[in-house]
This record gives C-alpha cells, structure tokens and sequence, in this order.
C-alpha cells in the first residue's frame, strides 16, 4: 500500500497480488493523528497489505524542506503504531504528474480534487514496484 500525506487528505493506492500494477483508492481525509493512523491501519488489514511506502517530497535539488520533515515525522509515528515496514519513496513530481493526466483527459477541476491524491500515491507505489522489480528494493507493498 502506498500513502500519498497531504494537509488534508491523504492519497492511497494498492498494488495487485502480483506486485505489477498500482492502483488508486479513494483518499483519507485526515481528521487528527490518532483517527488518521486507525483508518490506515484498519485500510492495511482490510487490504491485506505486506508492507506501506510513503511518498517522500523532497526538494528537486535533494534537500529535506519542512514538508519532507514533516512526512518523517508522520512515518515514525506509523513505524511506533502499525506492524508493517514503513518506507519512504522519492515523490517528485508525483503530484504534478497526476495533476497533469486528469487535464489531459478533461476531468474537471473539482473532480480532480477527488482523484489526484489516489493517483499521486498510485505514482508512488509504481516507482516503488518498478524499482522493487529492477532488485533496487525490498519487500511486498
């Protein structure tokens, strides 16, 4: 499963059983740190899942800005409440990349609100099954 944090929402996708195609869920909107990791948690078991990766902003030149920083400390509080590994996954341009495919096929802008968030992190856990398929990562998402 992969997790796309936002302010308000937060993004999710699930690979197939066979760990080839990504595919986008409807989003969490976020309430406070404590509903926001029991509605994973019960959406992780519901699931089934292996393992989570969160996409992690970092800056185009590499560098952890406050964002970033605080999607670590989102993922450490997810490492201390859930069972499964955590790992964080380069997000760049994930968002802007989603954004960009519902334009190209039209979707208006308040649907796009709905979708991006699900195909962001769909985004993510693709770069993170490709990477895994190529032997540059660990584990089942």
């Amino acid at each position: 499963m992969a997790l796309d944090i936002g302010e308000k929402r937060v993004g999710v996708a699930v690979s197939d059983e066979t760990g080839t195609i990504a595919t986008p869920r409807d989003p969490i909107l976020r309430r406070n740190l404590a509903q926001d990791l029991a509605r994973i948690r019960s959406l992780g078991e519901e699931l089934h899942v292996q393992r989570i990766v969160v996409g992690w902003p970092i800056s185009l030149n590499g560098t952890v800005g406050p964002q970033a920083q605080r999607v670590e400390a989102f993922v450490e509080r997810l490492r201390q409440a859930l069972a499964w590994p955590v790992d964080l996954v380069d997000e760049r341009f994930t968002t802007r990349e989603a954004e960009r495919i519902l334009v190209d096929q039209n979707v208006r802008r308040r649907r796009r609100r709905d979708l991006v968030d699900g195909l962001a992190a769909a985004g993510i856990l693709k770069t993170y099954l490709d990477r895994r398929a190529a032997g540059q990562e660990r584990g089942d998402a």
